[in-house]
C-alpha cells in the first residue's frame, strides 16, 4: 500500500527520495511527499497531489536541500487525496510519515485538541506527529519522545520520524506493516521493500513486529515491544531480482503477462524433480481432515480453483473464505486441518489476520507467497515460494499462475500421501502439469485477439463471464481483471447459475465471456451459451479448437486455446482473462499498471 522511503546519506537526498518513491509506485498511491533536514538542521517538506512527476516538478521550483530525509506515496485512507492530508505530516520540530491505520486515532485527536493543538488534517497519521511534537515540548528528546507516542497507539502501522535539528538520527518502528533497515557505508536508509532499497545497499535487515529502530549513519540500534535491545540478522538481498524496468514493453502488465511461461517453467522446476515432488518433509497429508483455504481478491480466486483440485484429486474437503471475513466469522477448525495462505505480497493485512487466528486452531498452517521475508512467510509454519518474480502491476497475472501452480502440486501431494494416486497416476498428471509452461507460451497468442476484441469490450456497460468446475473460478477472476482495469462493471457466474437470476441481465448489449474447455462439461456450457444467444447476448466463446468447431455457431467471436494440461487447464485460460482487460483498458485509455483507488500490497484492513 502506501510507501515509505528513508535515507541517513552524503549527498543531497530530495532526488535520492524521489528515485526511491519511483520503485515503490507499484503499491498504489494518490499523493506523495518528501521532508528533509538540511546542513543547518532545518526540517522542511513538499506534497503534492496525483503523480510522482507533480512532487518532481515543485521540487524543481521549491529545492529541498539536506542530507537526511523520509519520504512517502500515500494511498488514502483517512481524509481525501489533498495536499493537506498528503504525508509527511510536519507538526513542530517532527515529521512522520506513515503506513497503515492508527485505529485509535480519534481519541488521540481529542487528547492533543484539549493539550491545545489543532490537526491541520484528516488523516490518522498527523495524530503521531501531534502527540510526539507535545512530548518534545515537555522536554523529552526526540527517542523519547518517539517512545511514548509508540505506546499510545493501536492498530497497524510502519512509522518514520524525522526530526528539527538532528541531521544524523530517524526513528523507525513497525507493528503489522512491513519495514526494513538498509545498511550502507557510511549512510543508512529504511523501506517498506527491498525494492525501494535495492539501489542503496543490498544487505536489509526486516523489523519484526513491534520493533522500533533508532537509526544514525553509525548504524542501527533495534529494540523489541517491551523496549529491550535485540539482534535482527542482516539479510543480503539478490540486488539483480529486485530491478524494475518494463523490458521494451508498453507497460509492465504485458511484460508480466508474458513472463508466465518462464516463471512457470521456474516454479514447476522448483518443486518437481523428475516424477517425484520437492516439498519440505513436513507437508504430509495423509492424517489431515480438512483444508482451510483463504485469500483476497486474485489470491482468493486462486484458492477457489484449488478447492476443485485437492477435493477431486485428493478427495480432501475444503472450505473457502476471504480473507476479511474468516476471522470475524471465527469458524470452528479441526485440530487436524491444515490451513493455507495465498497471499502475493506476504503483506496483505486481512490474509496475517486470518493466519494469526487459525494458527493455535489447526494441526499446520501454510504460507503461499512471492516474498519469502514477507510476515505470512516468517510467521506460517511452513512457507512455500511462488517464484514469480517482482510483479509491479497492481492487476496480478504471474504471481495468479504462479500461485496456481504451487496449489497444484500441493493437491496432487495431498492425493499421492492419501493414497489416492498410485505412482503411475502421479507421474501422468506430473506430466500435465509440466506441459502448462509451453502450452501458456503458445496461449498468448490470443494476445492479438483479445486486441481486436478491445474495443468491442471498451463500449460496454456491462460484462458477464461465465464458466463451469474449475473454470468457474477463472471466470471470477477474468471479470475482476476487467473491472480493476477498464472499470466496467462486469460479474462471473458459475454458468448454471445463469438461468437462476442473471440471465434477466441479458440483452444485445451485454457482451457474455464463456470459458468452455472440450471436456466432460462442454455441453452444459453450451446449453447456457445458447440461452444467452436466444435472448441476443453477444457471446465469447474461449475454448479450444475442437470446442469452438462443436460450439461456436452463431457466437460473436471466439479464442482458441491449445489443448492439453489435464486439470489444470484453468492456468491456462487465465492468459486471455488477463489479455481481455489489458487490451480494454488500453483501448479505453486508463492507467493499466496503477488503476485507480487501488494498491498492490493492501496492508490495512
Amino acid at each position: 500500500m502506501c510507501g515509505i522511503i528513508g535515507i541517513l546519506g552524503s549527498h543531497e537526498v530530495s532526488p535520492q527520495l524521489v528515485e526511491a518513491l519511483k520503485r515503490l509506485e507499484y503499491r498504489g498511491y494518490d499523493s506523495a511527499g518528501v521532508a528533509t533536514v538540511d546542513a543547518n538542521g532545518t526540517l522542511a517538506r513538499r506534497r503534492a497531489v496525483g503523480k510522482l512527476v507533480n512532487l518532481s516538478d515543485k521540487l524543481v521550483h521549491e529545492p529541498l536541500p539536506g542530507h537526511a530525509g523520509i519520504g512517502h506515496t500515500r494511498w488514502a485512507t483517512h481524509g481525501a487525496a489533498t495536499e493537506a492530508n498528503a504525508h509527511p505530516h510536519k507538526r513542530g520540530p517532527v515529521a512522520v510519515v506513515h503506513n497503515g491505520i492508527i485505529e485509535n486515532f480519534r481519541e488521540l485527536r481529542e487528547e492533543v485538541v484539549a493539550l491545545g493543538m489543532t490537526p491541520e488534517s484528516q488523516t490518522d497519521t498527523e495524530t503521531v506527529a501531534l502527540l510526539t511534537a507535545w512530548h518534545m515540548a515537555q522536554g523529552l528528546g526526540p527517542v523519547e519522545a518517539a517512545r511514548q507516542t509508540l505506546t499510545r497507539l493501536h492498530g497497524a502501522f510502519a512509522l518514520a520520524f524525522l526530526f528539527e535539528g538532528e541531521g544524523d538520527l530517524m526513528i523507525a518502528a513497525r507493528k503489522g506493516s512491513p519495514l526494513a533497515v538498509g545498511s550502507g557505508d557510511g549512510e543508512m536508509f529504511i523501506g517498506s521493500d527491498a525494492v525501494a532499497l535495492a539501489p542503496f545497499t543490498d544487505r536489509i535487515t526486516y523489523l519484526e513486529d513491534g520493533d522500533h529502530a533508532v537509526i544514525t549513519r553509525a548504524g542501527a540500534q533495534i529494540f523489541d515491544a517491551d523496549n529491550r535491545p535485540v539482534h535482527r540478522e542482516i539479510q543480503r538481498i539478490d540486488v539483480g531480482a529486485t530491478q524494475i524496468d518494463k523490458g521494451g514493453y508498453r507497460h509492465f502488465m504485458a511484460k508480466e503477462i508474458a513472463q508466465q511461461p518462464v516463471v512457470l517453467g521456474d516454479v514447476l522446476s522448483h518443486y518437481i524433480k523428475g516424477d517425484r515432488i520437492v516439498l519440505p518433509d513436513s507437508i504430509d497429508f495423509s492424517e489431515v481432515d480438512r483444508l482451510t483455504l483463504v485469500g483476497c481478491g486474485t489470491a482468493y480466486y486462486a484458492a477457489c480453483v484449488a478447492r476443485y483440485w485437492f477435493e477431486q484429486l485428493a478427495g480432501l474437503p475444503c472450505d473457502l473464505d476471504v480473507a476479511s471475513e474468516f476471522r470475524y466469522r471465527e469458524p470452528p477448525m479441526s485440530a487436524k486441518s491444515w490451513a493455507l495462505f495465498v497471499s502475493q505480497s506476504g503483506e496483505t493485512a486481512d490474509t496475517l489476520a486470518a493466519l494469526h487466528y487459525a494458527r493455535d486452531k489447526v494441526a499446520k498452517t501454510v504460507g503461499i507467497v512471492n516474498v519469502g521475508t514477507s510476515a505470512i512467510a516468517r510467521d506460517a509454519d511452513i512457507a512455500l515460494p511462488t517464484l514469480a518474480g517482482i510483479e509491479v502491476s497492481v492487476a496480478s497475472s504471474k504471481a495468479f499462475t504462479c500461485q496456481l501452480a504451487v496449489l497444484a502440486v500441493l493437491a496432487l501431494k495431498a492425493a499421492h500421501d492419501r493414497g489416492r494416486l498410485d505412482d503411475a497416476g502421479l507421474a501422468a498428471h506430473l506430466d500435465d502439469l509440466r506441459a502448462i509452461p509451453g502450452l501458456v507460451n503458445q496461449t498468448l497468442a490470443v494476445g492479438d485477439g483479445c486486441r481486436n476484441l478491445a474495443g468491442w469490450l471498451a463500449e460496454a456497460q456491462d460484462v458477464l463471464y461465465l464458466g463451469r468446475g474449475a473454470l468457474y473460478p477463472v471466470a471470477l477472476e477474468g471479470a475482476l481483471k476487467l473491472k480493476e482495469l477498464s472499470y466496467i462493471h462486469a460479474e462471473g457466474y458459475a454458468s448454471g447459475e445463469l438461468k437462476h437470476g442473471p440471465i434477466a441481465l441479458i440483452d444485445r448489449n451485454v457482451p457474455v465471456v464463456v470459458l468452455a474447455p472440450r471436456d466432460d462439461l462442454f455441453e452444459k456450457t453450451v446449453s447456457n451459451m445458447q440461452e444467452v444467444m436466444a435472448r441476443h447476448g453477444q457471446v465469447l466463446l474461449i475454448s479450444d479448437a475442437e470446442g469452438i468447431e462443436a460450439g461456436g455457431d452463431g457466437v460473436y467471436a471466439s479464442l482458441a486455446i491449445p489443448q492439453g494440461g489435464g486439470m489444470f487447464q484453468p492456468i491456462l485460460y487465465a492468459v486471455p482473462m488477463q489479455y481481455l482487460a489489458y487490451h480494454t483498458a488500453v483501448a479505453k485509455g486508463t492507467d493499466v499498471d496503477q488503476p485507480r483507488n487501488l494498491a498492490k500490497s493492501v496492508t490495512v484492513e
